[in-house]
């Protein structure tokens, strides 16, 4: 039974685990875009570690690359000392990512979770502009320790005992108010209003993509207004592409559609080649650090630069891989469309962009209830929005077509049944 096999969880762990209550089994092995439980039966996965497996699961070129690592005894934890895999790690990640992007931006080493990241990137746009004000938006999702939290626009993660600190502001995101209002044009409002009551950030942070939020994309002509807009203000952008980044996107950054460079970007996630990293990548003249100013136990976890070294010169040498993710992106799309065109009364629309995509639907808890069937019917996939009400794909990015129709004939099967119930 598999409630015995999660006994020790639910008598051991806390309350507050999530994931485990959405896929009730025991899972024991994993290979690229499909998972297996302990009774050996196999799932598609959609989720893809919450976007930190964009490279799958025990890809082989990868765990090669850390094997052979370990077999050599290499350094494994140095904290912010010079190793072998971290030279490695920056000129792969400088030759192949930044340099061929033309950016020029300095690489600090934070861990080794997507918040430490954010964390450091208020704390240096808020030391470098001495302004303590940060602006987010609507729908916004940053992580859960204190100052990301600040950031998050959810409810839900929030809790006034929690102690979060104030000094932020969330302003509309892109058609958060419809297409038929201009948020560019209210944000500039009560940027040059002495009277708006809005004090002048040190910084503007957001997702391109939002994921958490609902798969909110913000269009490349608002994105550059935006740009414009911090630049007018001298107001640092801050772009947190931990889960839109990483090749999500369809390019390397989710920025590169819009054709703008942001003063400072968050990465983490898939960016370790599955193993724990974190990053902030900032414009140089903004590296106003003195050393170990800010510090961390483990921003030096040189497995994850192995791993991640592996990653970027295996996908990320060439442009192959850009132009393989661009034509599955564009399967996903009309998969998403199959979908809603099957069940117009259920799902309201689809959205999305390279290989992320959700479907929202009417009803929260017939998304909830689709999620639910399709697990048992072998699909890992979870919900998106601020109820729960978008069914998000966030596959690997190697994941073949064949498993992306499996997958989402499973979602269509899902949600016929969910719906006959009703």
């Amino acid at each position: 039974m598999t409630t015995e096999k999660l006994s020790v969880f639910n008598q051991y762990e806390s309350e507050v685990r999530g994931y485990i209550r959405s896929f009730p089994t025991l899972f024991s092995k994993s290979k690229m875009a499909e998972i297996w439980d302990d009774d050996g039966k196999r799932y598609v996965d959609f989720f893809a570690g919450a976007g930190a497996l964009n490279y799958g699961h025990n890809n082989p070129v990868i765990n090669d690359a850390v094997i052979k690592y370990l077999q050599e005894d290499g350094i494994g934890h140095a904290l912010d000392m010079a190793t072998v895999a971290k030279r490695d790690f920056i000129e792969s990640f400088v030759n192949n990512i930044l340099k061929p992007r033309n950016l020029d931006y300095k690489i600090q080493f934070v861990g080794p979770t997507g918040t430490n990241a954010i964390e450091t990137a208020l704390k240096i746009a808020r030391k470098v502009k001495g302004r303590k004000q940060v602006m987010s938006f609507t729908n916004g999702f940053h992580g859960m320790s204190m100052g990301s939290l600040s950031i998050t626009g959810n409810s839900y993660y929030h809790d006034e005992s929690y102690g979060v600190p104030g000094y932020t502001t969330q302003v509309p995101f892109h058609n958060y108010l419809g297409d038929k209002v201009d948020t560019i044009a209210y944000l500039h409002k009560i940027l040059e209003d002495a009277s708006s009551g809005t004090e002048l950030p040190a910084a503007i942070v957001l997702e391109t993509i939002q994921a958490e939020g609902g798969i909110n994309v913000a269009g490349a002509p608002w994105l550059k207004s935006l740009r414009e807009i911090c630049d007018k203000f001298d107001i640092l952008l801050i772009v947190d592409d931990i889960q839109a980044g990483n090749g999500r996107s369809s390019d390397f950054f989710s920025f590169e559609r819009a054709g703008i460079v942001p003063d400072i970007v968050t990465l983490s996630k898939s960016v370790g080649g599955g193993h724990p990293m974190s990053i902030v990548l900032m414009k140089p003249e903004l590296d106003k650090w003195s050393p170990g100013e800010h510090s961390g136990t483990f921003r030096g976890f040189n497995l994850a630069f192995v791993a991640a070294k592996a990653a970027i010169d295996k996908y990320w040498s060439n442009k192959d891989f850009q132009a393989e993710i661009k034509q599955k992106s564009e399967w996903v799309q009309q998969r998403m469309q199959q979908l809603a065109l099957k069940f117009p009364k259920a799902i309201r629309e689809i959205r999305g962009h390279g290989m992320i995509w959700g479907a929202e639907f009417r009803d929260p808890e017939v998304a909830s209830k689709v999620c639910e069937a399709s697990f048992h019917e072998g699909l890992v996939v979870e919900t998106a929005g601020a109820e729960g009400e978008v069914i998000k794909f966030l596959g690997p990015l190697i994941i073949t077509k064949e498993l992306i129709d499996e997958g989402f004939d499973i979602l269509e099967s899902a949600t016929t049944k969910v719906l006959a119930k009703k």
